[in-house]
């Protein structure tokens, strides 16, 4: 007997029901906004995360030497991907480019809660803009998308942060910090002990009395204080945190986001505004997605300066919350119709489930020869919330019988006619 490898899952009916159902409704708010679906490879040069995500990732690659001896890898996020194709058809496509894709991904780490090694996001980017309003638009998406699903404010949170408030921060502690490193050590702040924070920053090169002093504007997550305390760049960036939140203010999502000037991002990519989700009870234990903006990593690609911003809900964190809140859609099966034949009556069964399937109904018939009582309880199995019995009795008669699976009630319907215009035939119909 083979067994499933460690950190990925197979899904079953049930459970691919609901899923999808998440997945759909996630989509479609981006496709309200203006989002063009998209697809990419799974495998790509390894280089492109090696180069551009940081040293961090590549342990976690599922990379290897491909028999054209290339150094590829299963993607483990899209970013790099959708750089690559910006850069590819950047000048054809009009300004901002919008796009979105669902997909897998793999990573090789540690399996907890909500991380696998293979896993599922959804994937929103906006190409081609600066403008605060931009960054304010994915917010947007991203809380409309938990709020179609049911979350109230009560559910989540977004912890909304600024790189460059950061990056310059710290510079202005030190000049010659090493901002990339001590912004990897604020991305871990919350995950390891006090003292092994500070060491962080100073393995980055900080003085203990300055990270302590920098942790504690941070920490206090005010605007003012930090703007006082930083030079000009950190004043900039303040500035355009604000015309963010402003914008998020207009979409109506303002309410969801809060300042967090601890929330940085772990990828080096990451240029402004940067925000995480998160569960507001805490009781899904790690953040439920994140995203950000990266306005260089076009031009590191070999293409024209293109500001981009965007976010990825990952699916397994999203369906925790969910489950969480209590707004998770149930895990079952629905049939519409299961037509059941009896006797030698395939052929106008079969008729009947064809026009009912040309409404768009899910449509199940007998696959197996089986006899009456059999074919019900397969019907009940698959939750059918209406069963056409096909029987030669009914049809010398010129019926077909139509039953409520829910209520066990049942009546005749005119075979010829059924369904004719209606586009949902039921019992109530013709009781």
């Amino acid at each position: 007997m083979y067994e499933r490898l460690k950190g990925f899952r197979d899904f079953f009916p049930a459970e691919m029901a609901a899923r999808r159902a998440v997945v759909d409704t996630v989509e479609d708010v981006a496709r309200r906004y203006g989002f063009r679906e998209i697809d990419t490879p799974r495998l790509e040069s390894a280089e492109m995360w090696a180069d551009k995500s940081g040293d961090d990732i590549v342990d976690e690659l599922y990379a290897f030497e491909d028999k054209g001896g290339r150094h590829v890898t299963l993607t483990p996020e899209l970013t790099p991907t959708v750089a690559r194709m910006v850069v590819d058809k950047g000048q054809e496509l009009s300004k901002p480019i919008k796009w979105f894709s669902t997909r897998p991904f793999w990573r090789y780490e540690a399996v907890q809660q909500g991380r696998f090694r293979e896993f599922h996001q959804t994937n929103v980017d906006i190409f081609g803009t600066d403008e605060p309003t931009a960054d304010a638009e994915v917010l947007a998406f991203a809380a409309d998308s938990l709020t179609e699903l049911g979350l109230t404010g009560e559910d989540f949170e977004f912890r909304v942060s600024h790189r460059d408030i950061l990056g310059n921060l710290l510079e202005s502690f030190e000049p010659d910090v090493d901002t990339r490193a001590a912004i990897r050590a604020v991305d871990k702040r919350a995950k390891v002990d006090y003292d092994e924070y500070l060491d962080l920053l100073a393995a980055a090169g900080m003085e203990r009395a300055d990270a302590e002093s920098f942790d504690d504007l941070v920490a206090g997550d005010d605007l003012e204080a930090v703007a006082e305390a930083g030079n000009e760049d950190v004043n900039a960036a303040v500035d355009n945190l604000r015309a963010v939140l402003d914008a998020a203010e207009d979409f109506g999502v303002r309410e969801f986001c809060d300042v967090s000037l601890a929330t940085a991002r772990g990828l080096d990519y990451y240029t402004g505004v940067v925000f995480e989700c998160f569960d507001s009870t805490g009781e899904v234990s790690r953040s439920v997605f994140g995203g950000g903006r990266y306005d260089d990593l076009i031009e590191e690609f070999g293409g024209q300066p293109t500001p981009a911003v965007g976010v990825a809900p990952g699916h397994a964190t999203l369906h925790l919350l969910c489950q969480r809140a209590g707004v998770y859609p149930d895990e079952a099966v629905s049939t519409d119709y299961y037509v059941l034949s009896v006797g030698e009556t395939r052929p106008e069964a079969l008729r009947v489930a064809r026009d009912l399937r040309d409404r768009a109904h899910v449509v199940e018939t007998d696959l197996n020869d089986r006899g009456f009582g059999s074919q019900l309880s397969y019907a009940d199995s698959i939750n059918a919330e209406t069963v056409v019995v096909v029987g030669e009795r009914d049809l010398e008669d010129g019926n077909v019988t139509v039953k409520d699976m829910a209520s066990g009630d049942e009546t005749t319907a005119p075979f010829e006619s059924f369904p004719g215009d209606m586009e949902r035939p039921t019992y109530d119909d013709f009781a």
